[in-house]
């Protein structure tokens, strides 16, 4: 048996973010718990050229909705990016699994041959087809931002191990 485009895609977007509100929520409890201000988290970086952490929850956002709405051949959700705290962030991950929530796998099964066109700034658009667009671009981008956001709380003291990155099953 084959596995399906939806059961590739969803499902794995709406386990991460999942763990990523976790992640969230022990950042909160660890700046409590040595008594700072978990505002702190919001300017973090790895290194001076770099997004911050808000940003590495917005691009993982983006590319599972992303993801989702074009492999369903759905209209993209657009959220302003424009969370300035731990807690807008976890509601900015409770829309985008909302919206995974709506994505039936009808809807999605049978894309592997769909034409997905990925816009870009400054140069023409990135074309694929649906399964080479989620193997090598939208699972590849999406993890890369959750594992950034990882590191950045891990990183800045967060007590996260490997269970929290993997997720309950």
């Amino acid at each position: 048996m084959s596995i399906s485009m939806y059961s590739a895609s969803v499902p794995i977007f709406v386990k991460t973010l999942t763990s990523m509100l976790s992640w969230l929520d022990k950042a909160e409890a660890h700046a409590s718990a040595k008594g700072f201000d978990a505002a702190i988290y919001m300017t973090a970086r790895l290194a001076p050229d770099m997004l911050p952490l808000p940003s590495q929850v917005r691009i993982a956002s983006d590319a599972a909705k992303g993801c989702a709405a074009r492999l369903a051949g759905l209209d993209i959700p657009v959220f302003e990016d424009n969370e300035s705290t731990l807690d807008e962030l976890r509601q900015r991950i409770r829309k985008t699994l909302a919206f995974l929530e709506t994505v039936k796998p009808p809807a999605v099964n049978g894309s592997e041959e769909r034409e997905i066109v990925i816009p870009a700034r400054n140069r023409e658009p990135r074309r694929f087809k649906g399964e080479a667009y989620l193997k090598h671009y939208a699972l590849a981008n999406f993890f890369f931002h959750a594992t950034t956001l990882y590191a950045l709380l891990r990183h800045n003291g967060v007590p996260l191990g490997k269970g929290d990155f993997l997720g309950a099953d």
